[in-house]
This record gives structure tokens, C-alpha cells and sequence, in this order.
């Protein structure tokens, strides 16, 4: 199963807990390892294996995606952002270990994650494969996932327009979703420019899509079947898709948008089922 790939490659990549600091990298191995649904490295793998991209370049970006977004999750639990207590069904990593060890553990794997892309032949040529760096750092940037959080930050208490809404998830959750199909698709060569810009349009539905449903699994689901604590927009009074449409408009948006996204896919025919069965998943899933 990819998923079980993607947990070995990225325990071989964290540091060992025996090595010095040894508290910091257990912190870091705690925040990555034993759980999550793995999306974003799943659509990093299904874009290359239809680039015909050899498994272990899509391995390192797979990975290297996966520690951008844990990083983004344990700074996110932090009480200066959105201070919870749990994350994947366990205690947040700030309270596992102290606050000052989650700042550094985000700080930790976002390099590592650049560590990896930079330290092995991953494109056709250097040219490209610093292209490859330049889409994550931007995904994860002022420009994307923390411009994304901070809008999120200053939106908390005010009621947002639907495309005001659509622009902040663009970049909190969808630009990092559309880094991973992106680069999962460069590590390989075996798409044209035209397919390329096909995968990147079904992407940008596909994160939309997401957070539409962490939205509504926010409002609709429990504690227990999310892992992590449920009902915190509400009670933190942040603009969601549910406060503005309401859950059943809100599903009923994110079935829109995997249609478009499943109409992207149509040019490559057999060849992108496991795409559509990401997307099937992100909209179907439970928590």
C-alpha cells in the first residue's frame, strides 16, 4: 500500500531518536509518524506513477510535501494560533512535549522538507528540479499556506463572502494540495505541457473540495471519529462553508467540485483512476 510506503520513507528520513538533540527529534518523530490520512503524499504518488516517474523520486516529494504539512499542523495546535489539545487522536505535540519544542519541531521539518528535495537527482535537470523547489516554497509561503492561515487568523469573528472564503482555502489548504499533484507529476517525464495544466486544474478542485468537507466534518462529526477536537469553528466563531451555506449546501458545493475535478481527469481515461479515487475519498470520507 503507498500509504505504508510513504510511513517508511518518512521514518527513514526523520533523525533517530538517539541522536543529539534527542528531545527535539523525538518531538519530530511523534508529530509525523503513526498517523494521518496521508492525502497529499498519496496524490503526489498517483500524478507521478502517471508521469512514469521512478518510485523513489516520487518517495522524496511525497515526503517532503508530508513534512511541510505536519509542520503546518503542529504550529497550527499552538495556543498563539488555534490551541488544541489533540491531533490525529493523540495529544498535539505542544502538549506531548512544551510549546518551545512544537515551535521548533515545525521549524525542524519544514527544512527537512527542502532537505530533501534539494539532496538527490529528482527531475531531468537542475533547472527543473529548482522549479520543483520553487512550487513547494510558494505552496507554503505568504502566498500560500501561511498567507492562507494568517487571512484565517484575521478573519475569526467576521462573516466572510463566498469567493472571500474560497480565496483563503485556495491558500490554507489548497495551494499545498496542488504542490503535491505538481510535483509528483514533474518527478516523472512522460506528460505534456497540456496534461500538466490538467492535473493543476483538477488539483485546485480537489483542495477546495477538502477543506469544504473538513468544514462540514467539523460541524457534523464527533471527537472519536475525527481524531481530533470537533466543533472548534463554531465555538471560536470562524468563517466556514458551513456558516455561510449551511452542511447540506456545503456538501452539495464539494460534490460540485469533484465533478470538475473528475472532468479534468477525463483526458487521461484509465490512466488516472487513482486520482479519482483520491478525489472520491476526500469528499466521501468521515473524518
Amino acid at each position: 500500500m503507498r500509504q505504508e510506503r510513504v510511513e517508511r520513507v518518512l521514518e527513514a528520513l526523520l533523525p533517530p531518536t538517539a541522536l543529539s538533540p534527542t528531545r527535539l527529534h523525538e518531538a519530530m518523530r511523534y508529530a509525523v509518524l503513526g498517523g494521518g490520512k496521508r492525502v497529499r503524499p498519496l496524490l503526489a504518488f498517483a500524478a507521478g506513477e502517471l508521469a512514469n516517474a521512478a518510485p523513489e523520486r516520487i518517495d522524496s516529494v511525497a515526503a517532503a510535501v508530508e513534512l511541510i504539512h505536519v509542520y503546518s499542523l503542529v504550529h497550527d495546535d499552538l495556543p498563539c494560533m488555534d490551541d488544541d489539545v489533540l491531533r490525529r487522536g493523540r495529544p498535539t505535540c505542544h502538549i506531548a512535549f512544551d510549546e518551545a519544542t512544537a515551535l521548533l519541531v515545525g521549524d525542524a521539518l519544514q527544512t527537512l522538507a527542502f532537505h530533501v528535495l534539494a539532496e538527490q537527482p529528482l527531475a531531468s535537470d537542475a533547472s527543473a528540479q529548482l522549479d520543483m523547489v520553487r512550487i513547494l516554497a510558494s505552496a507554503a509561503g505568504s502566498r500560500g499556506m501561511a498567507g492562507g492561515q494568517a487571512i484565517d487568523l484575521e478573519s475569526t469573528g467576521r462573516e466572510l463572502s463566498l469567493p472571500e472564503l474560497e480565496i483563503m482555502h485556495i491558500h490554507k489548504t489548497g495551494e499545498l494540495i496542488r504542490a503535491a499533484t505538481l510535483l509528483g507529476a514533474r518527478s516523472g517525464n512522460g506528460l505534456s505541457t497540456a496534461e500538466i495544466e490538467r492535473l493543476d486544474r483538477f488539483s485546485k478542485f480537489a483542495g477546495l473540495a477538502f477543506q469544504v468537507i473538513d468544514d462540514v466534518l467539523d460541524a457534523e462529526s464527533d471527537t472519536a471519529t475525527l481524531g481530533k477536537t470537533a466543533g472548534k469553528d463554531a465555538q471560536r466563531n470562524k468563517p466556514t462553508y458551513v456558516s455561510l451555506l449551511g452542511a447540506s449546501r456545503a456538501r452539495a458545493f464539494a460534490e460540485e467540485l469533484r465533478g470538475q475535478a473528475l472532468q479534468a481527469l477525463d483526458v487521461f481515461g484509465d490512466r488516472a483512476q487513482r486520482l479519482r479515487e483520491l478525489i472520491d475519498f476526500i469528499v466521501l470520507r468521515i473524518h
